[in-house]
């Protein structure tokens, strides 16, 4: 695929910047570990359930290590050592913490050795389950088989778990292929996973292990039904990114919203949280074969998407690096792009064609998420409906993966099963018309499409020129990504950053990293 003629040396160079760009953070990651990222570690040893306050037994364990200054050892070495005393779980050791029967560090300390042996076991017992829901995606999606690119990708958000289920499954029947259940207004602020089924949200529903298993479910009845894999997406993002994508793994999610930078600069999370947030979190993804869906579509909702269409390549590059820093394939990166160019511009879609075939080219092997027209969605429905068809049109033109469909309704209201039902079916349309299509198409060597397509690409290399010799947290606090400014020191979460001491345990990672490249 080089419809476009570009320059590979410079897409080669623009791949090396955000490699530097990453190994600046990175050697900040590895140096730290996050509260979240250690109460992943103990879900990951399933320690589960909430005291009678509704807070979970995991942030009561981690929190108690934070307040006595010795996380920094990781939470594992010091339950590991509990067990080696005490002859107990994990669980029953979190119990006997929460509810106020021992103290973590009054313990007497275990030889090393002894410690890291057990843990090293506990770790790849944990990832054993983990690799077990990943071989089950895999038998099922060979028996079933799955939908056609670009795979139809809808939303759906009541609040309520249930009826998101009977809505999912209703979805899947109209002929979409990945349902995503939109979460609760303000869940990624929160510094703790609500527990349990739930049937009240705002805007969404929370995400919970309790609600992924229904929804899992729900969507596996009805995969048998219309005999094809339907995909299952959440949110891993916010103050608690690791522990959802523990969930997501033990619960069979297939996709999952996991951007290293959307919660800065969106939700204005502390930024040093989020990079060692991410970092876990990917790790994890990669581990279990999910697709992650990277953020760079809200971009151009905030920022033009002619004047910053270079920034969203330059970002998407670097979210790459850090993907692969995880160990994640780029079968695995759905990276994020939109159709936001303002109706008014003309030859607005000659620059949509351009953007979205330049993506394509530049990541070849990855199935970018495409999003659809939101930010000059007015209400007018026909109007709407019409900017959807040309998104249709374009994402069939370029030979888009994972296509997330518009509604006419957008800016009124969450979407009704009726909304779907017609995007759903006009999309069918397009792209069973215009089926083979892209394979037709070439663009003039010296026309308008080529040229801006290349003007971006050296415009997004230029960028990365200037983020790496800036060093990325300087270039967010300056504002450079989305138009919005976020400094290192503040945001929501600093203090659930910690700093690890030189013997660290957490062998989890070390094992994830090898089964990340093992996958595919």
């Amino acid at each position: 695929m080089n419809k476009l003629d570009l320059d590979h040396d410079l897409i080669a160079r623009g791949r090396e910047l955000a490699a530097q760009i990453v190994e600046q953070v990175q050697t900040y990651i590895d140096e730290r570990t996050t509260t979240s990222m250690e109460r992943a570690v103990l879900r990951l040893l399933g320690v589960d359930g909430v005291n009678e306050f509704e807070v979970p037994l995991v942030n009561v364990v981690v929190e108690g290590l934070r307040e006595a200054g010795v996380l920094g050892k990781g939470v594992m070495y010091w339950v590991v050592n509990a067990m080696l005393n005490l002859h107990l779980t994990p669980q029953q050791v979190a119990e006997e913490v929460v509810y106020g029967k021992l103290r973590l560090t009054d313990l007497p300390l275990k030889h090393r050795n002894e410690i890291e042996n057990l843990a090293v076991e506990l770790a790849e017992n944990a990832l054993a389950q983990i690799q077990a829901r990943r071989r089950e995606r895999d038998e099922l999606q060979e028996l079933l088989g799955k939908g056609q690119e670009p795979l139809l990708y809808v939303i759906v958000a009541t609040g309520n778990v249930y009826e998101d289920a009977l809505q999912a499954q209703a979805a899947a029947r109209q002929g979409a292929d990945i349902i995503a259940v939109i979460r609760t207004t303000g869940q990624s602020l929160l510094d703790y996973v609500p527990y349990g089924p739930t049937t009240t949200g705002f805007g969404g529903t929370y995400a919970t292990q309790a609600n992924f298993r229904i929804l899992r479910q729900a969507l596996d009845e009805v995969s048998r039904e219309v005999k094809r894999y339907i995909y299952l997406t959440n949110y891993c993002s916010g103050l608690c990114m690791p522990e959802i994508a523990v969930m997501g793994a033990l619960e069979r999610l297939d996709v999952m919203l996991n951007d290293s930078m959307y919660g800065i600069i969106f939700r204005d999370i502390n930024m040093q949280r989020t990079f060692v947030d991410q970092f876990f979190s990917r790790l994890i993804n990669g581990y279990a074969g999910i697709i992650i869906n990277t953020g760079e579509d809200n971009y151009l909702t905030t920022a033009d998407a002619i004047e910053s269409a270079h920034t969203v390549l330059a970002s998407q590059l670097i979210n790459e690096q850090f993907a692969f820093r995880s160990g994640m394939l780029p079968e695995q990166l759905g990276l994020g792009h939109a159709f936001e160019i303002d109706p008014q511009q003309s030859n607005g879609f000659l620059y949509e064609l351009a953007h979205a075939q330049l993506v394509r080219e530049v990541f070849p092997n990855s199935p970018i998420k495409y999003m659809p027209p939101t930010k000059f969605m007015t209400g007018n429905i026909f109007q709407g409906h019409v900017q959807d068809a040309l998104f249709d049109v374009c994402s069939i033109l370029t030979g888009q993966s994972i296509h997330l469909l518009g509604m006419l309704t957008e800016a009124i209201h969450t979407p009704f099963i009726q909304d779907r039902y017609l995007s759903i079916q006009a999309a069918k349309y397009i792209f069973s018309n215009m089926h083979g299509l892209n394979e037709e198409i070439s663009f003039r060597t010296d026309g308008f499409i080529r040229q801006r397509a290349g003007e971006v690409l050296h415009k997004a290399v230029e960028f990365l020129e200037k983020v790496a010799k800036t060093g990325l947290m300087q270039a967010l606090a300056q504002g450079w990504f989305a138009d919005i400014a976020r400094s290192p020191e503040g945001g929501k979460g600093l203090d659930g950053v910690i700093i690890r001491e030189a013997d660290y345990l957490n062998p989890f990672i070390a094992l994830m990293l090898q089964g990340g490249q093992r996958n595919g």
